[in-house]
């Protein structure tokens, strides 16, 4: 058979039919996406499309010697298969036409097939005597353009950072001496400081630029340099100089704000207790105050109530501690008091104690340490005294005169740090899939014994399910953490309650996903991910303790099932308990209709693909759980048993509820920014990002949805099998998704990277 017994725009096809029955890729549930292409394609006519159509019959499918004919004319052609082509199939189907006939139109049809049955280079490499050209070829799309889609107004400030960021001071090393490590971090920290980026987020008046959001964006580049550079940065800026600046007033700004941000004042933040950890409301040391004297005294009572894991603890002059703050025998609340630890000469002052914590799994250039304080007098003027303070006469006074709502206002001026804390972590994972993924598009392994080449990694679906949902998320994420970066920033927003919640949440999530990744791009990575010189070794150290500091993740999301439980109005406690439970009752009962069973097992792409559909299964995810789980406490306490109690009996209930509350708030974020995303060409490549990662989000609970019966069997396996199609349709364009992380070439120092 020759070519003179097709047209042209048969021809064209031939290649791609070739391969899916070879491959026996085009299944029964498949054939109407090659169906509608074929109809939709505007350059066949009636007699074309009648002999495509005849190739589809699944009860009369192709001889083998129609099979050998469609072979001999690719092998004639000479065509080389480009495997970096965006949709390599097609441009070699463009490519063998035109060598026999003449120039003719990529074939928007013959994409969508392509796409749409994702067929891979690894899926016909092996039918063909094709020689591999692994030359690249320009992208669809730009990877500058995507950077600065993620940029968004943050790009003046991310541009200029990253060209700091090529001073030979932050050039990447192996460093296994943690002082020698130290010196070297407290030097970058210091010169950052001397380039403005310290005071950053303080006042102008403070040598500041009063950009909060801008300061957030620049710890997830600091991450591409080093762990430990961006944690004892965020320590003395963020934490130290934050309390001061969120918690102190004018006085204290005046005094220590422009030497913080300078780096000239050094100092930590003094929070965390050995034996309490996260329970901040009990911890134990005081600050028992001293009218004679107008001073504070600052004590440790017991063995473990000692401050413990403190950042900056060995470089620190000065520290601010928080303590169970006693006036008049009457305890106070937690407040905060800046304590001075060192003089000039660096000599711990009397009744200070501090021990090095030693090394660490991770972050061993941040001096962390733990202090005692053993009746140190600090005068009055050092409390920082925002929400409390102490009058002329002595006596104690703040405008919160409820110590709950008091406490929780003070510890939500400083959410700003779990912020950071999550972009840090998506920082990590970020390069920690740049790396994976760039050496899966290098890396070749597996043949069989006709080819000459192996298969890229890139190209084995296994590999693109392990990393491409990853890839997704960490566009999610960056959108979502923007996003409430400029709520905690809205000076218009005097309550900062929900937002505090909100973050709880989302902390949890990224640093958990930020972990998870980096362990798949490690392993994704092989031998070569195990080497330090490939900067995902450390990474898994630095990150790893991201989950537990600036508050525990299982600690923050059942913090954050309580804000949506409280419906962020109502202080969670036991008092206010029924009133709760009455909004829940009349918010939530009329919500939980019967889903309909056409609706389980509804499999089409439109309606699997359609973001309506994933909003609806992400809300009625969170309200089935938090309708059930009010229910539950409701039916504890109606047995007599007290609030904390029931509490504790539906914990991992209340945990389930922060997750699920946390992706359906990333996943609204990320799609309302993609609503406003004004450029046409990248806006479905964004859209399709988003897709995938709420796909794959039900996909991982699918045993939740299933046992709701929110999802039938059939719906199930059809969001399994569009994940991976999705992950599909995105190979081509993994490399520009990574190189729009905007990880400076000067910071991508791996070598399996380059």
């Amino acid at each position: 058979m020759t070519t003179k017994q097709y047209t042209a725009e048969i021809l064209q096809y031939i290649p791609v039919f070739y391969i899916i029955w070879s491959d026996d890729l085009l299944s029964a549930s498949e054939i109407n996406v090659v169906e509608k292409a074929i109809a939709n394609d505007d350059s066949l006519n009636s007699a074309d499309k009648k002999q495509l159509y005849k190739w589809l019959d699944v009860t009369n499918p192709p001889k083998d010697s129609l099979f050998k004919s469609w072979k001999q004319l690719i092998t004639k052609s000479g065509i080389k298969l480009v495997e970096h082509e965006t949709y390599p199939l097609t441009v070699l189907s463009q490519k063998i036409t035109a060598h026999y006939f003449k120039d003719i139109d990529f074939n928007e049809q013959i994409k969508h097939i392509e796409i749409n049955l994702g067929i891979q280079p690894n899926h016909y490499n092996h039918l063909f005597e094709v020689q591999i050209d692994v030359s690249k070829n320009l992208s669809q799309y730009d990877a500058t353009k995507i950077d600065r889609i993620l940029k968004g107004k943050h790009a003046e400030v991310i541009d200029q950072f990253r060209s700091v960021l090529k001073d030979p001071l932050f050039d990447w090393e192996i460093h296994r001496d943690k002082e020698t490590f130290r010196d070297h971090v407290l030097n970058q920290v210091q010169f950052l400081a001397d380039k403005g980026y310290g005071a950053m987020a303080y006042p102008k008046a403070y040598g500041g630029t009063d950009n909060m959001e801008g300061y957030a964006t620049i710890f997830e580049n600091m991450m591409y340099v080093d762990g430990s550079l961006t944690i004892k940065f965020g320590v003395q800026f963020g934490l130290f100089g934050g309390s001061i600046q969120k918690l102190g007033t004018k006085k204290h700004h005046d005094k220590y704000l422009t030497k913080t941000g300078k780096a000239e004042l050094l100092g930590c933040f003094a929070m965390t207790e050995t034996g309490h950890g996260s329970n901040v409301r009990g911890i134990k040391t005081t600050a028992t105050y001293d009218k004679a004297t107008e001073t504070f005294i600052i004590h440790t009572p017991g063995k473990n109530d000692n401050k413990e894991y403190i950042g900056n603890a060995l470089h620190s002059k000065m520290a601010s501690v928080f303590a169970q703050l006693i006036v008049d025998g009457k305890n106070e609340g937690v407040h905060a008091i800046l304590v001075p630890l060192r003089n000039e000469k660096h000599e711990l002052l009397p009744g200070i104690r501090v021990e090095d914590n030693g090394y660490k799994l991770g972050l061993n250039g941040v001096d962390n340490g733990k202090i005692w304080f053993n009746q140190v007098s600090v005068p009055k003027v050092n409390l920082l005294n925002k929400y409390g303070t102490i009058l002329a006469n002595g006596s104690y006074y703040s405008e919160i005169k409820n110590p709950n709502k008091r406490f929780f206002t003070m510890l939500g001026t400083l959410v700003g740090g779990r912020i950071c804390v999550a972009r840090a972590g998506l920082g990590g994972a970020k390069f920690a899939l740049t790396v994976a993924i760039k050496h899966a598009l290098k890396r070749r392994q597996f043949n069989d014994s006709v080819k000459v080449q192996e298969d890229l990694l890139m190209d084995y679906p296994s590999h693109q399910l392990r990393l491409t949902p990853l890839v997704a998320s960490a566009y999610v994420y960056h959108v979502t953490l923007d996003h409430m970066m400029a709520l905690y920033c809205d000076d218009s927003q005097e309550d900062k309650r929900q937002v505090e919640t909100q973050v709880a949440g989302l902390k949890s999530i990224i640093t958990w996903y930020a972990n998870d990744t980096i362990q798949e791009c490690r392993e994704a990575c092989g031998g070569k991910g195990y080497l330090l010189e490939n900067r995902i070794a450390d990474l898994k150290g630095d990150v790893d303790i991201f989950t537990t500091f600036e508050g525990d993740n299982n600690v923050l999301l059942q913090l954050a099932a309580k804000g949506v439980l409280s419906d962020f109005k109502a202080e969670f406690n036991s008092a206010g308990f029924s009133s709760v439970l009455k909004i829940l009752s009349s918010q939530l009962s009329d919500k939980l209709a019967t889903i309909n069973p056409l609706y389980t097992n509804k499999v089409d792409k439109d309606h699997l693909y359609n973001p309506k559909f994933h909003v609806h299964a992400f809300e009625h995810r969170t309200r089935r759980l938090t309708y059930t789980l009010a229910m539950r406490i409701r039916s504890y306490i109606k047995k007599g048993m007290p609030s904390y109690q029931a509490f504790l009996k539906v914990q991992t209930h209340l945990m389930k509820l922060g997750k699920a509350y946390s992706v359906e708030l990333a996943y609204k974020s990320f799609i309302a920014h993609n609503t406003h995303l004004e450029d046409s060409a990248y806006k479905p490549l964004f859209e399709k990002l988003g897709t995938l990662y709420a796909l794959n989000e039900i996909r991982n609970d699918a045993s939740w949805y299933l046992e709701q019966g929110y999802l039938g069997s059939n719906k199930s396996k059809a969001i399994r099998q569009r994940v991976e199609r999705l992950c599909t349709e995105l190979r081509p364009h993994l490399n520009e998704l990574v190189d729009g992380f905007g990880i400076p070439e000067h910071c991508l120092t791996a070598p399996i990277a380059n």
